[in-house]
């Protein structure tokens, strides 16, 4: 709108792009919705039905698509525009983009007036003519925000039209602030999430390093998992990638301090990975009692192109080579803070030039099959089937996995995280 606010685009919230004229709501279901309210019965029925639908809306982006549409309906409109305060936020249906954008231009008080009749104010009147609105009604969303739509003749919505917006967007407005609280609580971990990952992946010679992760969904998060990659004296690599038991900001801290400290291990005794394991499990019954974490460390010499790696109840890493992909048998342990005394036998391979090694975390594998077996079975099949040029490149290998398994290279969020890591030998 015409006030100094900076305006968060729908799609930053993960919204669809403003609906076209074709997308709005049919004049069927708009005059079923309004001859179902003509009946004072009935009216509960459709607000029940309209709450229970938004209620068991999956996020933030789909409530406020909800909210506009069906509101929509109940006053007969085939236009609209949902104003959210905080983030400022706009979302339009029935308008494209340079429709959205004129209306953005217009005060807010002219757009959200009380009355109902003809536009008024000059700058409003001026785009009302330009977007061929000849009337408009507003209800508020408490403090919110608010919904305005928008009529192509003089009319405006009946009294029993009215009250049925009002009451549903009172009803709105309690399910959008809980919407609201978990996208910001969901906004805060993630980024407090990213910030504890690394912001770049080391370089040195003769080796080419990838990763990406794909954070849960804030309900249903079984863990926290991290990846990491950094360089260690005489020209040495360490690799490690794990999961923390939980979900939120607590278990994201808990995460980042769990992933410090096996830097510091990494770099004391780095070359023995059954130690620094050994060490991690140690401060995690310390410090962290109530938790548990599995993690997977490789000890990487680039010029030999030997490796030392050893697990605490992760899945095993996989050597991609030029005849195919096999498990490195490193799941032989229980997970950190699990048992009494921890132990787990260390494993040291040779690879050769071209190889690629694959670090990952459950939530791979289970997002690749209906079981964890059968996920790692098709994460395997599908590594040893991935084009020459592909297996040239670890960034190009990581998105191929992806779309491979999921359907995508970049997945929507699920109940686990997704962590991959691909280490190429120049």
């Amino acid at each position: 709108m015409a006030e100094p606010q900076t305006t968060t685009p729908p799609a930053a919230l993960g919204l669809p792009a403003p609906s076209s004229p074709a997308e709005t709501i049919s004049g069927e279901q708009i005059c079923a919705m309004r001859e179902r309210s003509a009946d004072p019965l009935a009216d509960l029925t459709t607000l029940y039905d309209l709450t229970d639908r938004l209620s068991s809306a999956p996020d933030l982006a789909a409530a406020l698509t909800g909210v506009l549409a069906d509101s929509a309906a109940l006053v007969g409109a085939r236009r609209g525009m949902l104003l959210l305060t905080h983030p400022f936020t706009t979302l339009g249906l029935g308008l494209d983009r340079a429709d959205l954008g004129a209306l953005e231009t217009v005060p807010t008080a002219q757009v959200l007036r009380p009355s109902v009749g003809e536009p008024t104010g000059d700058r409003f009147q001026e785009v009302a003519v330009q977007l061929g609105i000849a009337a408009s009604y507003a209800q508020p969303l408490a403090d919110l925000g608010s919904v305005v739509w928008f009529y192509d003749t003089p009319a405006q919505p009946s009294e029993r039209e009215q009250r049925l917006a009002g009451l549903y967007c009172a009803s709105a407005a309690r399910i959008l602030a809980k919407e609201v609280d978990r996208d910001r609580l969901r906004r805060t971990a993630d980024a407090l999430r990213r910030g504890l990952l690394p912001n770049a992946l080391p370089r040195i010679p003769g080796m080419r390093i990838a990763a990406r992760c794909v954070p849960a969904g804030l309900d249903g998060a079984g863990g926290c998992d991290w990846y990491d990659a950094i360089t260690l004296p005489e020209g040495a690599l360490a690799l490690s990638v794990g999961s923390v038991t939980g979900g939120g900001a607590d278990s994201a801290a808990a995460m980042g301090r769990l992933r410090a400290a096996l830097r510091a291990y990494a770099v004391l005794e780095g070359e023995d990975p059954v130690a620094v394991l050994g060490d991690l499990e140690l401060l995690l019954k310390s410090t962290e009692a109530a938790r548990s974490a599995t993690a997977l460390y490789a000890y990487v010499e680039p010029g030999p192109r030997r490796l030392s790696l050893a697990g605490a109840g992760q899945c095993p890493p996989l050597l991609v080579t030029s005849f195919g992909a096999s498990f490195v048998e490193t799941s032989l342990s229980a997970p950190l803070g699990m048992l009494s005394c921890w132990e787990a036998p260390g494993v040291e391979l040779r690879a050769d030039r071209g190889d690629l090694l694959l670090l990952y975390t459950d939530g791979l594998a289970r997002r690749c099959g209906s079981s964890l077996h059968s996920g790692q079975a098709r994460l395997r099949a599908t590594a040893a089937e991935a084009p020459r040029d592909v297996r040239h490149d670890p960034e190009r290998f990581c998105d191929y996995l992806l779309e491979s398994c999921l359907g995508t290279s970049r997945p929507d969020p699920g109940g686990d995280d997704i962590v991959l890591m691909a280490a190429r030998f120049e």
